[in-house]
């Protein structure tokens, strides 16, 4: 079977986030090119079979797939990229990570966490929630769009990725904020026709 690699690792506009291999699927059949899958309340058998099938999907078609948590499954099995939040930090094996010469993103909400990612020199760092969100329980208020531009002066060359309620309507204006790209989860799989909305966001921003 043909592996295509990716030449360019530049991080695209929108970057979506897919809850199940069958929505990766979706996406990388559709051709976008950086996607992320985390996959939440799943038996971990089930969890490790779907994300081996999302990465092998992604090397035929030439897509670089985010982990999003599973470092020890993203270290063994090669993925391009790796994303953790400050928790998964904590226990996660830096300098296997590190050596491994895999992407890595990071979660931040606070300068604190800010700080901590900054000293991991990772290859972008997400910021959020920027607007409220009903995905999953959140202590952290919305961040605002003066955040995302706060964040980007304090990160200068690193991507910044901004995530939390983000629509193909605010997406505009978060990207003029600072943001290099959008991420998010429910505005394509909630929307009434997922794949018109994921075509609707193809159409506007080049995920290549």
């Amino acid at each position: 079977m043909l592996y295509v690699k990716r030449i360019s690792m530049d991080i695209p506009k929108f970057y979506p986030i897919a809850p199940d291999y069958e929505t990766a699927k979706n996406y990388i059949l559709a051709g976008v090119k950086f996607l992320q899958i985390r996959i939440k309340d799943t038996p971990h058998d089930e969890l490790l079979l779907q994300l081996k099938q999302a990465l092998d999907l992604s090397k035929i078609y030439g897509c670089s797939l985010v982990i999003n948590d599973y470092w020890e499954f993203a270290l063994e099995y090669q993925a391009d990229w790796l994303h953790l939040g400050q928790e998964d930090l904590d226990i996660a094996d830096r300098e296997a990570i590190k050596k491994s010469g895999i992407k890595l993103g990071i979660s931040t909400h606070d300068t604190h966490e800010l700080d901590i990612a900054l000293g991991i020199k990772p290859d972008y760092i997400a910021l959020g929630p920027v607007y409220f969100t009903r995905l999953k329980a959140m202590k952290w208020q919305p961040q605002g769009l003066e955040k995302v531009t706060e964040w980007k002066k304090k990160i200068g060359h690193i991507p910044l990725i901004a995530i939390g309620g983000i629509t193909l309507e605010n997406a505009d204006d978060v990207l003029n904020a600072g943001a290099d790209s959008v991420s998010f989860v429910t505005d394509i799989t909630r929307h009434k026709n997922p794949n018109q909305r994921l075509n609707e966001w193809m159409n506007r921003y080049n995920n290549v």
